[in-house]
Formats: structure tokens, sequence, C-alpha cells
């Protein structure tokens, strides 16, 4: 699994509206909204980033499908030749 990294040098502020309600019990438990949201957005990021290489790894499949064993295979024998 490839990790993705984020550079926490910069920062910028983002914002939500939640409800009242949620906002209380945040208080009541002590749960720091800062850590929580970071690590969701991060997840999301890293989940979609997966999709994407996901997406282009099938296509580069897709495009390998039609290359015979036999051209592989020749290929490899030209690349050890040339060495």
């Amino acid at each position: 699994m490839s990790t993705c990294y984020i550079s926490v040098g910069d920062y910028v502020t983002v914002s939500a509206k939640i409800p009242k309600r949620l906002k209380e019990l945040l208080d009541r438990y002590g749960v720091k909204p800062g850590p929580v949201i970071r690590r969701a957005l991060e997840a999301e990021v890293r989940r979609r980033v997966l999709e994407e290489v996901e997406r282009e790894l099938k296509g580069l499949v897709d495009k390998l499908s039609v290359v015979s064993d036999e051209e592989v295979a020749e290929l490899i024998r030209e690349d050890r030749d040339r060495r």
C-alpha cells in the first residue's frame, strides 16, 4: 500500500457548519474537532488517490493485454542482449 504524505509546513483554515447539538456533545466529551477533521480529510484524500491509481492501472492493463506473450518474451530477450 502506498503512503500519501502531506506537507505540514503551511496551514490553511477550513470551516464547517455543524448542528448546535453536535457542538455541545463535542464540548461535553472534550473532543477537539481539528484533529478529527484532519484525519477524516486525509483518509478521504487517500481513498480518492487510490481510486485514481486503480483507474490508471486498469487503463495500463487494458493496453498491455493486447501485447502477446511472444512479444513480451522477444522484448525481454532484446533488452538482455543489449546489456
